[in-house]
């Protein structure tokens, strides 16, 4: 069995600053569990109540936030891929936020058994005024079950757009073999997992302290990279390879302590239920 499954979510802000969806429509493997303000911006967990993304399947994800508006968008587990006879599995992911509004999308990791084929295509559109902050996870595989790097092939595209001019357009196209080659350049073992982290805000146009700390995170095992995009848009796109799952989520999560003195909204708990 496949699915087309479709996740459509518009944010609004109220009259009394609490931000409020304004429309929702989501058809399986998408489901939603109850959306709630934690004084900082609303937390919507994506939930998939299946066993994970699975051969012929066709996923769309459609995140529009207002101006004024903040939401956080996470999920409780990863996202599985599992083995594939032929063909692949496709997601497209489309978000945009307005002047004011803010967004982050924060799920868990995206891991793929043996014999996966995926390609995810994330188009992000940010209005002059809005802010984001965007991480893509990747796991090796089932390490326990010494299942790693055996996928057969991943295509990850990602365009960013600021006011509407093209600020970053990037493709990761690799096989697992291909993609560990590069996780060994970096000193990384078997469980080497992956971040690619883009945030954007007119508040981050000139680095402050927070760029020499996030710099600084490079060393004992976790390899970072942190790059200004083009413009005055106030983007900036961090690369993260760390050696193992726990080490990859306590980087990203000083990188959020971090940015949370320029970034308030990321006070946010992305794991909280």
């Amino acid at each position: 069995m496949t699915f087309s499954g479709y996740l459509s979510l518009s944010a609004e802000v109220r009259e009394n600053g609490q931000t409020v969806l304004a429309r929702q429509s989501f058809r399986a493997p998408f489901h939603l569990s109850k959306p709630y303000w934690d004084g900082h911006a609303l937390i919507v967990q994506v939930v998939n109540p299946t066993a994970g993304i699975l051969e012929g399947d066709r996923l769309e994800s459609v995140i529009a936030v207002g101006s004024g508006a903040a939401v956080l968008v996470t999920s409780p587990s990863a996202s599985r891929v599992f083995q594939m006879k032929e063909g692949a599995a496709e997601s497209t992911q489309r978000f945009s936020v307005e002047a004011g509004g803010w967004l982050e999308f924060m799920p868990e990791p995206l891991v793929l058994h043996k014999g996966s084929r995926y390609r995810q295509r994330t188009e992000i559109d940010v209005a002059v005024g809005g802010e984001i902050f965007f991480a893509d996870l990747l796991m090796p595989g089932r390490i326990a079950r010494g299942e790693t790097w055996a996928w057969e092939k991943l295509r990850l595209e990602l365009t960013l757009r600021v006011g509407g001019e093209l600020i970053l357009r990037e493709r990761l196209d690799q096989s697992g073999p291909e993609l560990k080659a590069l996780a060994s350049l970096a000193g990384a073992g078997e469980g080497a997992c992956f971040a690619n982290v883009v945030f954007v805000s007119p508040r981050l146009k000139e680095p402050g302290d927070w760029r020499e700390q996030i710099v600084a995170l490079h060393g004992d095992g976790v390899w970072a990279g942190l790059s200004q995009l083009r413009g005055e848009c106030g983007g900036w796109n961090l690369k993260l390879i760390a050696p193992d799952n726990v080490a990859l989520r306590a980087t990203l999560t000083r990188v959020r302590q971090i940015l949370v003195g320029t970034l308030p909204r990321l006070a946010s708990d992305p794991r909280k239920l």
